[in-house]
């Protein structure tokens, strides 16, 4: 007996294609900057092979630019939102979240090592950022200040270095940045000149910019021309919300404006099918909003749940203020409570979990470090009055009822 033939022959090819896409887009949208030496080749390969597809995507969706060449792919992302600060820069997993004195660092270093030959060593990048913090009286007046005297402002400097060395601005020829914090030696570096030129993901250069309010020059750095017509207007709108669908754990209708919420109940349908087949996110919808599930895990920065001590003490806190919610829907929990929830989760966990745990004050830091991770997956708000459990927590209430087969909660 004869097989049948497939009535499209075409039709493997192009699923072949559609997925290579998918790959290339998801890669991208976790790491905005590949390069082809990087840890994952196969993926810059993809996003060589279907750059045009990606920029004209994009393009048209995000409003996002695509460089690529050989040597690499930068995906310049715009936030949705020029003012959330809750997913800060940080040089390693786990370490502490940039402060505004390493942000300083970071575009000092840069400036730094655009004016340096093809090698560099840490000693002279601390010495370079030192004369510039010396020579500018704007960031003595701003409350910027580095000398290298003490280990704190040699331990800001390196977590640039490390983020730099992530981010493949730096390659490590030989040493290493604990050695350097002990001044036991230096470091020799090699400048990634390619990767360097393109790091700033912005529209416009900050030397170009005359506003001094930091607000303002967000915006004028980033400002994107559209003609003002419907057709301008309408473009402005999808880009924002693509930006937000693709960006946020979540997407609640209480964040957006008048327009964004008209737009998208006329345009929902067609823009979230849009970005599902371009990446293979979920669209969960509920009353409250939209989120856009990545059920392979691949493309989600922060998870939960997570392992280790930290990741049992995120899924408790958010089990607790699920019910904090359902109690009394929309008030604060005030911090001095969560810290006190902390603390009774570590009387009664703390043999299972990292020995550190138990110092004087660990209730207070852990408690804070989750709430920041909670608030960056929009399970909660962050207010002067304490922090406001948001509907998507409901998700992690260990007592809710379901049908097998029902979607999960938002």
């Amino acid at each position: 007996m004869r097989a049948v033939a497939s009535a499209d022959p075409a039709a493997p090819l192009d699923r072949a294609v559609t997925a290579e896409r998918r790959k290339a887009l998801r890669a991208l949208l976790r790491t905005p900057l590949l390069t082809a030496r990087g840890p994952d080749p196969v993926a810059f390969g993809l996003v060589r092979k279907h750059t045009p597809w990606l920029r004209e995507w994009l393009a048209r969706n995000a409003g996002w630019s695509l460089h690529a060449d050989a040597e690499l792919a930068r995906l310049r992302k715009v936030p949705a939102d020029l003012r959330d600060a809750s997913r800060p820069a940080r040089a390693r997993k786990g370490d502490p979240p940039f402060s505004r004195r390493r942000y300083v660092l970071l575009c000092l270093a840069l400036a730094v090592l655009e004016r340096e030959d093809r090698q560099t060593v840490l000693g002279r990048l601390a010495e370079q950022v030192v004369a510039l913090v010396a020579g500018d009286p704007a960031l003595a007046e701003a409350g910027i200040t580095f000398d290298l005297a003490g280990r704190d402002q040699r331990r800001d400097l390196v977590a640039v270095v490390r983020l730099l060395l992530e981010l493949k601005v730096l390659a490590r020829v030989d040493g290493d940045e604990e050695s350097y914090l002990a001044d036991r030696g230096d470091v020799l570096y090699t400048i990634n000149r390619p990767v360097l030129a393109t790091f700033l993901a912005v529209r416009r250069g900050p030397s170009m910019v005359q506003a001094e309010d930091l607000d303002a020059r967000l915006d004028a750095i980033t400002a994107e021309p559209l003609p003002d017509t419907d057709e301008g207007r309408l473009r402005r709108l999808r880009t924002r919300l693509t930006r937000r669908l693709l960006d946020d754990p979540v997407v609640y209708y209480d964040d957006l404006d008048p327009d964004e919420i008209d737009y998208l109940h006329r345009a929902r349908g067609t823009l979230l099918r849009e970005i599902t087949e371009a990446t293979g996110l979920i669209a969960e919808v509920r009353a409250e909003g939209i989120a856009m599930v990545d059920d392979r895990g691949d493309l989600t920065d922060l998870g939960l749940p997570e392992e280790g001590t930290y990741g049992h003490v995120t899924l408790l806190l958010a089990e607790h203020l699920a019910g904090c919610a359902r109690a009394r829907p929309g008030a604060p929990v005030s911090r001095a409570a969560l810290h006190q929830r902390v603390a009774e989760l570590i009387a009664e966990h703390r043999h299972h979990w990292r020995k550190c745990v138990a110092e004087p004050g660990a209730d207070q830091a852990i408690a804070d470090e989750v709430i920041t991770k909670l608030a960056a997956l929009r399970l909660v708000r962050v207010t002067p009055d304490g922090v406001v459990p948001l509907p998507a927590v409901a998700r992690y209430a260990l007592d809710q009822v379901r049908e097998p087969d029902a979607p999960p909660l938002f």
